[in-house]
């Protein structure tokens, strides 16, 4: 009986269990003896009693059998019951001596320090610190949570030799953590920090959360313990009392000094919400987040280090009261996000904390003469710092997000004017921790926080965040780290009373990719840019002039992506640019506000170059999309004219595809041109309708990247963006006209092959024109004219081709837009010019010249491209190569 583990109360379980299943297997060879054993003939004849009396002895043999068959499980049930009481009773017996020991072995050290040689701390009462651990062995006990207010948690307490530490209690209301106990000296884990006490207190200002504990540290062998959350700021006084602010995350403990990762850092505590009803003044504004605890370090020689808490959202400002002048209170800003540990010699740094988001402005009290301002929106918490990889090798760590910024708050009032509370501003994505120093991947930046929305009452948006950069791989291997993207912009406020409306927030821009090791390794994904804010919209003001739509915000550039290694690897991918954001529609009795243009789209990134002897190049990123146009104002007063429906926005251009490696590798795809933005409808007037808004131009395309120098083919050029459809003219006693359409954009020329070997890449296909509008109705039947159709955009030359290979063929010409139908008899718009098709590519010294592309479709069709001139053999027919 070596090596056998017998543990008697799982032993009596299975025993109990096995009883229960013998009870219900009795209880059904019970229940089925007597239809089974007197099994009645189905006739009188001789065959059917026969077959009866068959069955019935089946039926008598497996009751026999049932009975054995128990009879066997009440004696192996009473057996393993034996067995168990057997095993109870010896271990008992031999645990009293042994227990006795232990007790004379820790009477010497008990009585000198107050600890024992072998076992575990106690735990602390409420309040009160855990008990340390054995010397030679045992874990810390934990320490008490406190149950009164402003009271700490208490200690966890610290192992001895071997062993964990032990956790630190919860702080009481508004009271710090317990410090988590520190690991064994030799092995054991670091014991996690106690969460600081959340504030109850209300007041001016609010009580101030209780920070988490530090976490304990490990020894030599063992990993950091994690810090405690913060508790939550209190709430500000009702009238003008601001919130409390969050309590700070907890340090996290460090790894051991030779082996072990570093622990978590703890959440950063919520910002109180700011006091409401504010009867005059400013309402309380938001308590501020507490910032997120650092990650611990990773040990000497082995180790990560630890994830960085993030910090803790914003509290919401108070809002007036109402019938009051007062203005709402500001929304608190997110904590910032904790700094994370770094590796020690070999390891991975760890990811920045998180920013927190910003709390929301409180809307301003309601005052129907005097219109009240909202509160601003708090800012998003800064992006923590990213850990550093090993020494020698590791990964870099990921940068933290920016937090989001918060939405102002509404102005009060229903004549609002500017005094919609501002959005706050999202904080930049946090750039990446360095790799190791001779290899690893570099980190992923953090992506951007959003803009906050405006408050309604021409509030100004917050602007997103820039996308945080990557870290480039180590010296000799490793990818490169892929760039954080652009935070969002955010929407513009509702408009005031009479007054003009505001522009959508502009997206951020994508943050830079990282590049490869210098000899191996692929190049990192540049960041995406962020999507533009939509503009606000104008109020309504019966028959006085309404104020115009906002204009969309612009949408963010996207970031180049990065190079690949010396020798091998494919270049990183470009970032997409953002879309742009839509413009707002004017509103008003008046009838003579103009719709918002819509917002452009970004300018996509580069594929990054791939590695010098061998590689793909990266390809180019889409350009983003413009926003629509917003509707102008609404019907007319008296002798009321609509005005002019908002533009489209226009298309981003796509970028161009990244180079293949020096010897070997094909050329990146070319990205794609964004589409143009929708024009909007023109307004409606009682004398003449409103034009409608002209459609947004497409986005040209990216050029393709070049095959490498020896082998390799070029990449395919881009295909250019749509251009927008113009808008609807509006009606009126004489419709207006419609939109014209935006016009297609230009496709991307194919890349070129290598010097030796490859063929040419595609031309780009050209950008297909927008359709006009149509005319508007006209209530006196007054012809009206339709918007004219986009032109189709040129397309991209072929590629030409290496020194033996063939050309590429042009890209095909984009069709134009049909013109728009008039109304009441009116003319309808001319129809687009269509684009022209790509040329395409020459050969150099053996190889097919590429075909030309056919011209677009449109009045005039665009012209065909050029086929490239071929290279002949010698007796071959001329038009084998052309």
């Amino acid at each position: 009986m070596s090596y056998v583990a017998a543990i008697p109360e799982i032993m009596t379980r299975a025993a109990t269990d096995l009883g229960t299943i013998g009870t219900a297997v009795s209880q059904a060879s019970a229940a089925a003896a007597a239809p089974t054993t007197s099994v009645l003939a189905a006739g009188a004849d001789e065959i059917s009693q026969a077959i009866a009396a068959l069955f019935g002895m089946h039926g008598q043999a497996y009751q026999q059998l049932s009975t054995q068959a128990a009879a066997f499980h009440t004696q192996f049930v009473e057996t393993l019951s034996g067995t168990a009481t057997s095993y109870a009773i010896a271990e008992a017996a031999n645990a009293t001596p042994l227990q006795a020991g232990l007790d004379l072995l820790n009477a010497p050290t008990q009585a000198l320090l107050g600890r024992p040689l072998i076992g575990d701390g106690a735990n602390g009462a409420p309040g009160q610190a855990g008990g340390a651990g054995g010397l030679l062995y045992g874990n810390g006990g934990n320490g008490g949570t406190s149950t009164t207010a402003g009271v700490a948690g208490g200690a966890g307490g610290d192992a001895g030799l071997i062993g964990n530490g032990g956790a630190g209690g919860g702080g009481g209301a508004g009271a710090i953590g317990g410090a988590g106990g520190r690991g064994g000296w030799l092995i054991g884990n670091g014991g996690a920090g106690g969460a600081g006490g959340t504030a109850t207190a209300v007041g001016f200002p609010g009580a101030v959360g209780g920070a988490g504990g530090a976490g304990g540290s490990a020894g030599l062998w063992g990993n950091g313990g994690s810090g405690g959350d913060g508790g939550g700021g209190g709430m500000g006084a009702a009238g003008s009392g601001d919130g409390g602010l969050g309590g700070a995350g907890g340090q996290a403990g460090n790894g051991g000094l030779l082996f072990g990762n570093g622990g978590t850092g703890g959440q950063g505590g919520a910002g109180g919400t700011g006091g409401g009803e504010a009867v005059e003044g400013i309402a309380g504004a938001g308590g501020n987040g507490g910032h997120g605890g650092g990650g611990g370090t990773g040990g000497l020689l082995f180790g990560s280090g630890g994830a960085a808490g993030d910090g803790g959202t914003g509290g919401d400002g108070g809002a007036g009261d109402f019938f009051t002048t007062a203005r709402g209170g500001a929304g608190g800003d997110g904590g910032a996000g904790g700094t994370a540990g770094n590796a020690g010699l070999w390891g991975s740094g760890g990811a920045a904390g998180a920013g927190g988001h910003g709390g929301s402005g409180g809307d301003g009290g309601y005052n129907a003469l005097d219109p009240t301002s909202g509160g601003d929106g708090g800012s998003g918490g800064v992006a923590g710092v990213a850990g550093s990889g090993g020494l020698l090798f590791g990964n870099g760590g990921a940068g933290g997000q920016g937090g989001a910024g918060g939405n102002g708050g509404d102005s009060g009032g229903s004549e609002r004017g500017e005094n919609g509370g501002a959005g706050g501003g999202g904080a930049a994505g946090g750039n990446a921790g360095r790799a190791g120093l001779l290899g690893g991947d570099g980190g992923a930046g953090g992506a951007g926080g959003a803009g906050g929305a405006g408050g309604a009452g021409s509030g100004a948006p917050g602007v997103g965040g820039d996308g945080g950069a990557a870290s480039k791989a180590g010296l000799l291997w490793g990818d490169g780290g892929a760039g954080g993207a652009g935070g969002a912009g955010g929407n513009s406020g509702g408009t005031a009373q009479n007054h003009e409306s505001v522009i959508g927030g502009a997206g951020g821009t994508g943050g830079t990719a990282g590049n490869a090791g210098l000899l191996f390794g692929n190049g990192g994904a540049g960041g995406a840019g962020g999507d533009g804010g939509a503009g606000s919209n104008a109020r309504i003001s019966g028959t006085a002039p309404s104020g115009d739509g906002g204009l969309g915000g612009a949408g963010g550039a996207g970031a180049t992506g990065g190079t690949a290694g010396l020798l091998f690897g494919d270049g990183g991918a470009g970032g997409d640019g953002g879309d742009g954001g839509g413009g707002g529609s004017a509103n008003g009795g008046g009838g003579d506000g103009l719709g918002g243009n819509g917002g452009g789209g970004g300018v996509a990134g580069s594929g990054g170059n791939a590695g010098w002897l061998f590689g793909t190049g990266g390809a180019g990123g889409h350009g983003g999309g413009g926003g629509g146009g917003g509707d102008a104002g609404g019907y007319g007063g008296n002798g009321g004219i609509g005005r002019t429906g908002g533009d489209g926005g226009t298309g981003g251009n796509g970028g161009g595809g990244g180079t293949g490696g020096l010897l070997f590798g094909d050329g990146g795809l070319g990205g794609q041109g964004g589409d143009g933005g929708g024009g909007a409808q023109g307004g409606q007037g009682n004398t003449a309708g409103g034009v409608g808004g002209d459609g947004g131009d497409g986005g040209d395309a990216g050029s393709a990247g070049a095959g490498g120098l020896l082998f390799g083919n070029g990449g395919a050029g881009g295909q250019a963006g749509g251009g927008g459809n113009g808008g609807a003219g509006g009606y009126g006693g004489a419709g207006g006209k419609g939109g014209d359409a935006g016009n297609g954009g230009a496709g991307g020329s194919g890349g070129a092959g290598g010097e030796l070997f490859g063929d040419g890449g595609l031309g780009g296909r050209g950008g297909t024109g927008g359709t006009g509008g149509p005319g508007g109705t006209a209530s006196l039947g007054i012809p009206s004219s339709g918007g004219n159709g986009g032109a189709g955009g040129a397309a991209g030359d072929g590629g030409t081709a290496a020194s033996f290979g063939n050309g590429g063929n042009g890209g095909h010409g984009g069709d134009s837009g049909n013109g728009g139908s008039g109304a009441h008899g009116g003319p309808s718009g001319a129809v687009g010019a269509g684009g022209d098709g790509g040329n395409g590519g020459d050969a150099r010294q053996l190889g097919r010249g590429g075909s030309g592309g056919d011209g677009g479709i449109g009045v005039p069709s665009g012209t065909d491209g050029a086929n490239g001139a071929g290279v002949l053999l010698p007796g071959q027919a001329a038009a084998t190569w052309t």
